[in-house]
């Protein structure tokens, strides 16, 4: 679906390729390690350079007959790249010359249809810039010599990728156009001349004052301030809604190793996009794959395996920056696909990876993969499972539980299915006079426990944000609120509204109950003596003493 041109950057070994694929994107997403064989699947970003945007491909070193099962399905990865590709970057080192490898990439380079550009790497100063010549040999003249490391002659080579691409589509005509009207809209309303619009909101004007009934908790008090902030909050929300409305939702599909991530990303895709294999560890980068779905598109984050904290700290570089970009993966998601293997059942470490997917305050979606596996199998195998889940791992009752098959491809629709519910649930707004009903009706039913002496107060409440459902209440000792009664709260509201497969965050603050002037009581001489001019003078009348008292 996507209309951009592909560029490919391709090359044997240890040629600094990741380099420069991080330096054209100018981010560092790719791994990059003194090492060879780093790189294993495709890495995909989008880059523009002189008005022109573009897919930058990072592949796997090619090799001839690679000794490594792994390595060979690398060279299968490096060879699509390179059938996709409009334009062909073959990277060579500069300092080592030409090798017997950069003649056998040169030879498949030779029956590609598409433009090559040779980028001569590692040519940081001038003598190996005159020492680069020689890969004219190779018969490209479009050879630019650079250093991907410092950025040197790297913007002739861009300025040869730009001229070397297809002409502009109508999609990207189309999108350059729609991105130049939002951003004047954008700038329009940063300068005070328009005013982000709320569309389909309810006024307002007709959440009405909650009262205190029936001995609850909960008072009604001013709720000037949580108007404003709701107000506030909706108009941010219309704000993020228009500048994202073309960005897709983004998923990520995490686990530890060898559970079969990459296999459920290429079942969704239905295509070989990452490398499978048994051993662990065979996935190090975090890969994005965009996929269209119905009338938009998703976008599909396969991550390495999160492994313990002490394998990882005493391991390879590589997987060091593996487990960090998988970490970076769930903080960039809108919803995680937690993979679980059904033979192994929940472990802690699944655990902990859940764990960093709710502390990051996204959605969660549980799938447990090698169902076909599971031995003895009856009607009733896959509530127990879950049973077990909610038991051991309490803080996961809210993400929906899904029992697949990546192998066979069996239910794994519905994992994007839920995933895509889950992002709209994320979404869901709540107004105040709606919440404040509730909090009034879960404090009839229960009051706030009473902590160190201190029974908490709650006021009212209004929600702050989405994605993650946010809601600020204020309350008299706000700080004693029970985590019982935080969590009784969450299921009240997720009785009432859903918020399925998303955290929900509870934020208490504090506010002293609101005072209300009491009446002026009528007649009497002490109301007289107190008075003067319709002015309460401050002065307290001296209670009369009844006779045979001591004062007397």
């Amino acid at each position: 679906m996507n209309a951009l041109p592909i560029v490919a950057v391709v090359g044997r070994p240890n040629v600094g390729k990741s380099t420069l694929f991080n330096r054209i994107l100018g981010t560092r997403h790719a791994i990059v390690e003194d090492r060879a064989r780093t790189t294993r699947d495709r890495l995909y970003g989008e880059s523009e350079w002189n008005g022109r945007r573009f897919i930058i491909v990072d592949t796997g070193g090619l090799e001839q007959d690679p000794d490594d099962p792994i390595e060979a399905r690398v060279q299968e990865q490096a060879r699509l790249a390179i059938a996709e590709a409009d334009v062909i970057v073959f990277v060579v080192d500069a300092m080592s010359g030409i090798t017997p490898p950069d003649l056998e990439a040169a030879e498949l380079l030779r029956r590609a249809s598409s433009p090559v550009l040779v980028a001569v790497n590692k040519a940081d100063n001038d003598r190996r810039e005159l020492e680069a010549a020689e890969f004219y040999s190779l018969g490209w003249d479009e050879t630019y010599a650079i250093s991907a490391a410092h950025g040197r002659g790297t913007g002739d080579l861009l300025d040869a990728i730009v001229w070397a691409l297809p002409p502009e589509t109508a999609e990207e005509i189309a999108r350059k156009t729609r991105e130049a009207e939002a951003d004047a809209w954008a700038r329009d309303v940063a300068e005070g001349f328009l005013e982000p619009q709320v569309v389909g909101d309810e006024p307002l004007d007709g959440d009405a004052e909650t009262e205190d009934a029936g001995g609850s908790e909960i008072d009604g008090g001013d709720f000037g301030a949580d108007r404003a902030l709701d107000a506030e909050a909706r108009k941010w929300d219309a704000a993020i809604a228009a500048e994202s409305e073309d960005t897709p939702v983004a998923i990520a599909i995490v686990g530890r190793p060898n559970v079969g991530k990459s296999s459920l990303l290429n079942a969704l895709l239905g295509e070989e996009r990452s490398i499978v294999s048994d051993i662990p560890g065979t996935t190090r980068d975090a890969i994005d794959t965009t996929l269209a779905y119905g009338r938009t598109e998703v976008v599909l984050i396969d991550t390495a395996g999160m492994r313990r904290r002490g394998k990882v700290a005493g391991g390879l570089d590589s997987e060091k920056y593996s487990a960090l970009r998988a970490l970076r993966a769930i903080a960039r998601c809108d919803v995680a696909i937690l993979v679980l293997d059904a033979v192994d059942g929940l472990t802690a470490q699944d655990a902990h990876v859940a764990g960093y997917v709710a502390e990051e305050g996204k959605g969660l979606i549980v799938a447990i993969n090698k169902w076909d596996l599971l031995a003895e199998k009856t009607d009733r195998s896959f509530d127990e499972y879950v049973r077990t889940i909610r038991r051991d791992v309490p803080f996961l009752d809210f993400a929906p539980v899904v029992s697949i098959s990546a192998k066979t491809g069996q239910r794994v629709g519905r994992v994007l299915e839920a995933a895509v519910d889950v992002w709209g649930e994320r979404r869901k707004r709540i107004s105040t006079g709606e919440l404040n009903r509730l909090l009034v009706e879960a404090g009839r039913r229960q009051t706030p426990p009473v902590v160190k002496n201190k029974r908490p107060k709650i006021f009212y409440g209004t929600q702050a944000g989405v994605a993650p459902p946010t809601f600020v209440i204020f309350a008299r000792e706000a700080g004693s609120v029970h985590f019982s009664y935080r969590r009784y709260l969450e299921n009240q509201l997720r009785e009432a509204y859903g918020f399925d497969g998303t955290p929900i965050r509870l934020v208490f603050r504090e506010r002293s109950a609101v005072e209300l002037p009491r009446r002026r009581k009528s007649g009497g001489a002490g109301a007289k003596a107190n008075t003067k001019g319709g002015v309460s003078t401050g002065k307290k009348t001296a209670r009369p003493v009844a006779k045979g008292s001591r004062r007397a």
